[in-house]
């Protein structure tokens, strides 16, 4: 069912309250999402993104029963990922010389995703277009998070941002706005979507923020294309990914660990021990990746000034679940946090120098060597966890 949202503007997306997985595997999201597009009546029609592809045909559907299609005079797309160029397919077979108005870069991927010579026109940061009373201006918002990424601002109804996956959260709600949701659970997912999807590319978007910020632009409304739209002081938003993206990070340590025979646990909980005995007003988080999820243990280390992160030994390495976890936090591209190694061992303790070595590959600054303790760990070599936690506390002092 479409949603009026403005004067001009509805909203005619799709909620999915069912969606626990995203990007294949990569990313959880436990409390769903919602494709957003948006309807622009004025004397000429404008509709702003589509849906993910399995709701392509409802989508289709739906929006006949708001508006004749063929009354629809332009499709923007501002990012072409299959979760918002999905159903365009469909709807092309319906209106099949409707202009497309995308980057050069979105012509690019629309093609080569859906092998369709369709009517597109390349717009680039500045360009716009007249809907009648009404402009939309577009601003090319490259690598937030795709090449072909953009922004468009509307004019009208006081202003409103259609700013895609910029902005966004995997956040399900049939009320869309921020002041009708839990705010504590909204900003978490808002948090995690920035760490998980735009934390590697913080430099753009400090770059891109200050372009929009120097535009002057009246902003009523944020209208991103995944979970709900910024209504209520809607600059607040912007205001968060200033500092997300500014080598963001809390009075916290994580500690994330994978375990065996839980020797590695012991040993993360005695350095837990040593760190709150030297630093008491530190917030101390332990993790197990392979019970928590791998996207919310990285918005963990996101918040922290420093992480530890601990293996047992297995065939000469460390284990699956910390290869991974160290890959995504390499991918993630995180600034200016310190780290360390540990981990328990029986005959080949190499599992603590390879995770130190991968954590220095992936940007983090090396606290010490780590520590080791073989078999498990007596009362002598949890006592030693507990010095090396309350040290590694100091040296980050």
């Amino acid at each position: 069912m479409a949603k009026q949202i403005t004067d001009k503007v509805s909203w005619v997306g799709k909620v999915d309250w069912e969606l626990t997985r995203f990007h294949g595997d990569e990313y959880s999201t436990h409390r769903g999402s919602s494709y957003n597009s948006y309807l622009i009546r004025d004397r000429k029609v404008a509709l702003v993104d589509t849906v993910w592809q399995p709701y392509d045909r409802e989508f289709v559907s739906r929006l006949k029963q708001e508006i004749n299609l063929h009354d629809i005079d332009y499709i923007v797309m501002n990012h072409n990922e299959i979760d918002h160029s999905g159903a365009l397919p469909e709807l092309m077979r319906e209106i099949p010389d409707t202009p497309i108005y995308c980057t050069q870069k979105g012509e690019a991927i629309l093609r080569g995703h859906y092998h369709q010579d369709w009517n597109f026109i390349n717009v680039k940061t500045g360009d716009t277009l007249s809907l009648g009373d009404t402009t939309l201006t577009f601003v090319e918002m490259n690598m937030l998070h795709w090449p072909d990424s953009m922004l468009t601002y509307f004019d009208g109804d006081g202003g409103i941002m259609f700013s895609n996956d910029a902005f966004g959260q995997h956040f399900a709600t049939e009320s869309l706005y921020n002041d009708t949701v839990c705010e504590a659970e909204l900003m978490y997912e808002a948090e995690k979507y920035f760490v998980n999807i735009l934390n590697l590319y913080s430099p753009m978007v400090l770059k891109k923020i200050q372009l929009i910020l120097s535009m002057n632009l009246s902003v009523r409304m944020i209208c991103p294309s995944h979970g709900v739209i910024w209504k209520n002081q809607p600059m607040q938003i912007i205001e968060k990914y200033q500092a997300w993206a500014n080598a963001y990070q809390e009075n916290q340590i994580t500690i994330v660990y994978d375990t065996m025979w839980q020797s590695t646990r012991k040993m993360a909980e005695a350095i837990a021990d040593g760190i709150r005995d030297a630093a008491p007003n530190t917030m101390v988080k332990i993790l197990n990746i392979t019970h928590d999820d791998k996207n919310d243990v990285l918005t963990e280390i996101f918040r922290s000034k420093a992480v530890l992160v601990g293996s047992p030994t297995i065939n000469y390495g460390h284990s699956f679940a910390i290869a991974g976890l160290l890959e995504m936090m390499k991918g993630l591209k995180f600034k200016k946090k310190k780290a360390a190694a540990f981990g328990s061992y029986g005959w080949s303790g190499d599992a603590v120098k390879q995770i130190s070595a991968r954590l220095a590959e992936a940007g983090f600054e090396l606290v010490n060597e780590g520590i080791s303790k073989l078999w498990v760990p007596d009362q002598t070599s949890l006592d030693d966890c507990r010095t090396y936690g309350r040290d590694f506390a100091d040296a980050l002092s």
